[in-house]
């Protein structure tokens, strides 16, 4: 009888060990830096992916992970092209304040990001993560310029984009050396076969995973795929029904699913952000139902596939047409590392991890977003549902559609950029004009 009463006088304490020790798990679990992958792929367009509409070509990793996370619907990079696009991901500013807003660098560049830049690298190292930079880089070939002064930890990629392999410039009578692939600081090979590409930044990838160490871990894992050339290893050419180019998305989509294994197999998955997006739109590929391409300001230029999940915070499952944008990455991952910007650096992105927790009952404020020309200049501005074009340097043909003229669209019923409500609307085209023109002159 004593051992009994005893047994029940300890029941209570025992319940509350437990229910304490659930808790702190759950405690644990959420205050635990997470670590972050960001899986950049090259020229992949709006549509070049399964959820999204692709055809002829699958990509089962990746639709599994817009599953397990949020998917969205207006995600948008702020140039048209690598280098910019680049430099507003890893600084979450627009690249006109990295003056690297005109076209993209060349290996004959004398220049490159600012040191004095600050990069998301070096936010999260100084937040206490290891940091990696896989693929390809192309903010700089210059040494000062590359990753391993950048915050970066460890590099293993190529410094620019892998059309100037060996590629003979004209206008400038310059012949670019073959590709060179850095292994951090010393270049260990040169003129790489572009086929195993994906293969071995993908194997690299796994290799940091499973010797990460104590840190909690970034990695920056920029393909170069599907930018042209297009290259497929032996394994995946003649997968698709699409030729090469859906090869190539299909072993992109390899990747991601190599990946996401690892981290499963190491028990970390849950607590990992992977986020997977592109660097502007398609030059070969599709950007349906958009309009445009590559190099353009129209929505297929900017508008991008963009996947974010975290399975241990991230609701699962949701597809938001929310707008949001690589220049939010920076201080959405400084705010869920628990760590600052310094004051005196300026964001153009805004911290959207209130949403990415409650997408379902967080809304994100209205803001403009500005769309810069591969020229530099200021071509475009969007407003929530508005969207006003007041110049056109590429994507419009004068010969045959006579001059540009300032053209307003209702994308969220006319998606496709087709018809021009300019006069309709005078006065959201005068506010949306001196809008553009005030942020445009205060990055002067």
């Amino acid at each position: 009888m004593y051992l009994i009463n005893s047994s029940l006088r300890l029941l209570p304490v025992l319940l509350l060990s437990i229910i304490f020790f659930a808790c702190e798990q759950k405690v644990g679990n959420t205050i635990s830096p997470p670590n972050i992958i960001v899986f950049f792929t090259d020229d992949q367009g709006y549509a070049d992916l399964g959820v999204y509409g692709a055809e002829d070509f699958e990509t089962p990793h990746l639709d599994q992970l817009a599953s397990e996370g949020i998917r969205f619907t207006n995600f948008y990079v702020p140039a048209t092209v690598c280098t910019p696009s680049r430099a507003g991901l890893l600084t979450g500013q627009y690249p006109k304040r990295s003056n690297l807003h005109e076209a993209v660098l060349f290996p004959y560049s004398e220049g490159g990001l600012s040191p004095q830049a600050f990069t998301m690298a070096e936010l999260l190292k100084g937040a206490g993560y290891s940091t990696a930079c896989i693929g390809k880089w192309h903010l700089g070939h210059k040494d000062e310029y590359m990753p391993y002064n950048q915050g970066f930890d460890t590099f293993y990629g190529v410094p620019y984009s892998n059309d100037m392999d060996n590629y003979y410039y004209k206008n400038i009578d310059f012949q670019s050396p073959p590709l060179p692939f850095y292994e951090n600081t010393k270049v260990i090979e040169n003129g790489s076969d572009q086929r195993y590409l994906t293969k071995r930044y993908t194997e690299e990838t796994v290799k940091r995973i499973k010797n990460r160490g104590e840190k909690p871990f970034f990695i920056y894992l920029a393909h170069n795929m599907p930018h042209t050339p297009l290259f497929a290893s032996p394994a995946f050419e003649g997968k698709s029904k699409n030729g090469l180019y859906g090869d190539v998305i299909m072993e992109l989509d390899w990747s991601a699913g190599e990946i996401i294994n690892a981290l499963k197999e190491e028990g970390i998955y849950e607590n990992t952000i992977f986020v997977f997006t592109s660097d502007n739109g398609p030059a070969k590929g599709s950007a349906k139902p958009l309009r445009g391409k590559k190099a353009q300001t129209w929505e297929g230029g900017q508008r991008v596939p963009g996947i974010i999940t975290w399975p241990g915070s991230i609701p699962r499952g949701v597809v938001t047409d929310e707008f949001v944008s690589t220049l939010d990455l920076f201080p959405t991952f400084a705010k869920l590392a628990s760590t600052k910007i310094p004051e005196e650096i300026k964001i153009d992105g805004m911290d959207i991890s209130a949403f990415l927790m409650n997408p379902k009952n967080e809304n994100l404020p209205e803001r403009p977003f500005y769309f810069y020309a591969r020229n530099g200049e200021l071509e475009a501005i969007r407003l929530g549902k508005w969207k006003l074009h007041t110049k056109k340097s590429i994507g419009w043909n004068e010969k045959s559609e006579g001059s540009f003229l300032v053209s307003l669209y209702d994308l969220e019923n006319d998606v496709s950029e087709k018809t021009n409500v300019a006069e309709l609307h005078p006065k959201i085209v005068n506010k949306l004009t001196i809008m553009a023109q005030e942020f445009d002159s205060s990055l002067q």
